[in-house]
């Protein structure tokens, strides 16, 4: 069996274009859209790898992120950053809270599955 993607993202075309990617790729894939209830879904899901938004509805994937860092269980959890909001104070924050991966959208496929691999054979 694949290795389990969650991807908590807003935009239905991003979500079906990055699931319908990694499902073919082998990846089990979750989706989530929203950041209200966000960290509850990465505890009920138990994802291999964490895909985060940056701009949610209710909850940014900067605040997302920085609670799982602070979160005894999450603490390991490979979380890959996607935005659109590429400037160079955005992956340095992302980084700065802990962040495995920054990627800015649009993204080619090639690049969004490689870091995934890279990243979940850590």
């Amino acid at each position: 069996m694949g290795k389990h993607v969650l991807l908590i993202e807003d935009e239905p075309n991003i979500i079906e274009a990055v699931s319908f990617l990694l499902s073919r790729d082998g990846w089990s894939v979750s989706t989530h859209s929203n950041g209200h209830d966000a960290v509850d879904v990465i505890f009920l899901k138990r994802p291999d790898v964490l895909v985060l938004d940056v701009m949610l509805p209710g909850r940014s994937g900067f605040d997302i992120l920085a609670q799982v860092r602070s979160t005894a269980d999450l603490q390991g959890l490979p979380v890959l950053m996607l935005t659109a909001r590429g400037q160079l104070k955005d992956r340095e924050m992302a980084e700065r809270l802990g962040a495995t991966r920054f990627m800015t959208k649009p993204f080619s496929n090639a690049d969004i599955i490689k870091a995934l691999h890279e990243m979940s054979e850590v």
